[in-house]
């Protein structure tokens, strides 16, 4: 299977750089592809991100945020969670990010998925956790990440279906506990 693997593996020559900020990186890579052509692919990196699954302590509700994103102008439901910040881990991430953004400290953090959510150009790994049961600590520091609620876990599947989760690391997380968490 290994040779195989490498018959069809994309060989990068070199890549270069045509734009770098904190929040975005595009470049340039110079490949050739297992039929033989070669040419420019543009790459994108973005930091990775780390999000979670907020149950309450009978795993009857998530925590979702109802906020507008403006690049595509739709309001819509997601999940506590950001950047990862240089050197930290993605857990520690997680349990800062739902802290800052809700008020709450998580009691039991879990792992259960790192997803890259546009695999063919983009780089930008998501680590999904579920926190189950959460303790309010305080008021949120962090004030624009929308409107946060409990929502009755039996009606993420409707929310899903009707379009309301539209943000890839909410529905990759949520539609996982759905299918595999054997928690829910």
């Amino acid at each position: 299977m290994a040779d195989e693997d490498d018959a069809e593996r994309w060989v990068v020559h070199g890549e270069r750089s045509i734009y770098e900020s904190d929040w975005v990186r595009v470049g340039l890579a110079d490949i050739s592809v297992p039929s033989g052509s070669r040419f420019e692919h543009h790459t994108v990196w973005f930091p990775p991100a780390a999000m979670a699954v907020v149950f309450d302590d009978a795993r009857e509700h998530v925590l979702l945020s109802w906020r507008h994103r403006f690049a595509p102008d739709v309001w819509n439901w997601e999940l506590p969670g950001g950047i990862v910040e240089e050197g930290e881990d993605p857990a520690v991430t997680v349990a800062r990010e739902v802290e800052e953004e809700t008020g709450f400290r998580p009691r039991q953090t879990r792992h259960l998925v790192t997803f890259e959510p546009a695999v063919g150009m983009l780089r930008n790994p998501h680590y999904v956790y579920a926190v189950d049961g959460v303790e309010q600590v305080g008021d949120p520091t962090e004030l624009d990440e929308g409107r946060f609620r409990w929502v009755p876990y039996a009606k993420v599947p409707e929310l899903i279906r009707t379009g309301q989760v539209l943000n890839s690391g909410a529905l990759v997380a949520l539609l996982y506990v759905l299918a595999l968490d054997g928690k829910s």
